[in-house]
């Protein structure tokens, strides 16, 4: 189907989509994830092909992570599913209602977005989550998702348009362009006449590309220059416990740590600790030169340049550098983070509530992993992604980022005077 069919096909089922109850949306989502998990065989046969691709391409590491389907990881888009069906439905709130002298009753509720236009990278995951998330909050949602994964965003629309039609509901709520040229893609960014919102959820390039070039609004996600700070009263097991999750559980995702800032008074005690722990999963430590110089064994540090400090690596690498205050580590952190994540490992009260208080980003922790930062460990059920801009929704973004407001006013016959 062409581009313009597409989106005016999506914008006919609007309304539609729009006032369906919580009832006939749980029934779907539900619907949904037991569809996905019946079909696990033919997705993970059409995910290989994508991988296969990756893989003769030479794609990275970080990147074939992304890609990848198994078993588990179509379960847990299921259990994401399910788990949004779990949560309130946002559309209908009344979130404030005033009465006016003059007699009138001016409200204000929730209500959908319209027709969601979402353009990522090699995630099939983001193909069940966008959908979930968008159809639980009564949008239309139109994905065009990269050439590297259109094996697998091909097949997990077609289960979730079959299981909608089992529900006599409108297979058109969810669309995949399946031209993944660049030229669709402008085109698509020029769709405002069908499209209310467009949300691009990749690498810095796609995100960039986005915001210069859409006519429609846009919600900014971010890339992950993440940051982990260790004060100089960390306790230092917990530190590597963190640093070794933040960086190593997955490498490919946009909340993997990047960054490590090291207190000078603990640099020499801490590093060759952090060396051994890093080295035991192959991961580069690119550190500045004092804390180079503590390490007696460099086979896996090398010494970061001034583009280490800004750098998403999305592999088993690390800048490294030393600070001598948690005022030097935030403004350091402020200066070179994309607004994500960002982490000190301290037990100084006073150190973590300076931290939280000044560190600019969507997600700031205290003694915890900026693993975290996602929406099903926040309770969303999903996320449609994480925005680092600051206008509308910021963070992960769930069901409440993807509604708007209206006033609905009640009289009894008031005129202007």
């Amino acid at each position: 189907m062409e581009l313009l069919e597409i989106c005016k096909q999506a914008k006919k089922v609007r309304q539609q989509v729009g006032i369906l109850t919580t009832d006939q949306k749980n029934a779907a989502l539900l619907a949904v994830a037991d569809r996905l998990e019946a079909c696990s065989e033919m997705l993970i046969a059409e995910n290989e092909t994508d991988m296969e691709n990756g893989r003769n391409n030479r794609m990275a590491e970080g990147l074939l992570d992304r890609l990848k389907l198994s078993e588990e990881r179509i379960a847990q888009m299921a259990e994401g599913l399910r788990q949004i069906a779990q949560l309130n439905d946002p559309i209908g709130e009344v979130l404030s209602m005033k009465k006016r002298p003059n007699g009138l009753m001016i409200g204000k509720k929730r209500v959908p977005l319209g027709v969601i236009g979402i353009i990522y990278e090699s995630r099939p995951n983001v193909t069940a989550d966008a959908f979930g998330l968008c159809f639980k909050t009564g949008n239309v949602v139109i994905l065009r998702g990269g050439k590297d994964a259109i094996h697998s965003n091909r097949a997990i629309v077609n289960c979730i348009q079959a299981a909608l039609e089992e529900q006599n509901l409108p297979k058109e709520a969810i669309s995949l362009i399946t031209d993944t040229s660049h030229e669709t893609a402008r085109e698509f960014m020029h769709m405002n006449g069908y499209v209310d919102v467009l949300i691009p959820r990749g690498g810095a390039g796609l995100i960039r590309t986005v915001v210069e070039n859409a006519t429609i609004p846009v919600i900014e996600t971010g890339t992950g220059n993440c940051h982990i700070f260790v004060d100089e009263s960390a306790d230092f097991e917990m530190a590597l416990a963190i640093i070794d999750n933040a960086k190593t559980q997955r490498i490919g995702v946009c909340n993997a740590c990047e960054s490590l800032l090291i207190h000078e008074k603990i640099a020499e005690r801490f590093m060759p600790l952090l060396q051994k722990r890093l080295a035991e999963k192959k991961v580069e430590i690119r550190a500045d030169e004092t804390l180079k110089e503590t390490l007696t064994d460099a086979a896996n540090v090398v010494l970061a340049s001034e583009e280490d400090w800004g750098r998403e690596y999305l592999d088993y690498i690390i800048s490294a550098k030393t600070v001598a205050s948690v005022k030097e580590a935030i403004a350091h952190i402020n200066r070179y983070n994309t607004g994500h994540s960002d982490a000190i490992i301290t037990e100084n009260y006073a150190n973590a509530q300076t931290f939280l208080d000044e560190v600019d980003a969507a997600a700031v922790y205290v003694n915890a992993s900026t693993r975290y930062t996602d929406g099903f460990e926040f309770g969303f059920g999903a996320e449609i992604g994480i925005s680092t801009q600051k206008l509308h929704a910021r963070g992960p973004m769930g069901l409440e980022a993807l509604t708007s407001t209206k006033y609905i006013i009640y009289g009894n016959g008031q005129v202007r005077p």
